[in-house]
């Protein structure tokens, strides 16, 4: 049976992102975000509203742009596939989670009137008039595995 591991995320960010970096100097920066989700009720035939909230893990370049130009509320697009990982908290237990690996990030919106076209690799334009998005992508071929 073949395997798929596809994600593809919009919704806005409910914190600043927290950059730091890996031992090796490797960026990386969690993004948190709320996913909005309306729906019509099939009982009572309201109107309900459904957030879920997703953490995407940002590498290298990508993190640090990611860092410099998003900030709490901005709405962004991200596509990558599912990770888990374990690790011990400060209590000494063992914890799991699973996070989006994100591969590809787009941010969405208002322009930021700081942002460079040279440092992001240009924004795509409409009829000669910037949409205000930005794709942030990996190199073909690079890889930010951490061990």
């Amino acid at each position: 049976m073949a395997n798929y591991n596809k994600v593809i995320l919009m919704g806005n960010l409910t914190r600043d992102p927290e950059l730091r970096y890996i031992p090796n100097g490797t960026a990386v920066v969690n993004l948190r975000l709320a996913i909005n989700r309306r729906f019509r009720d099939r009982n009572s035939g309201e109107q309900k509203d459904e957030v879920c909230y997703v953490t995407a893990v940002v590498w290298d370049k990508q993190a640090e742009l990611c860092n410099q130009y998003l900030q709490k509320g901005k709405p962004v697009f991200i596509e990558g596939r599912l990770q888990s990982r374990t690790f011990e908290d400060s209590s000494g237990n063992k914890r799991s989670v699973l996070e989006v690996r994100a591969e590809r990030v787009q941010f969405l919106g208002t322009p930021t009137p700081s942002l460079s076209t040279k440092e992001t690799g240009g924004d795509q334009t409409e009829g000669g008039k910037s949409t205000g998005e930005v794709w942030l992508e990996r190199a073909p071929g690079e890889t930010n595995e951490t061990g």
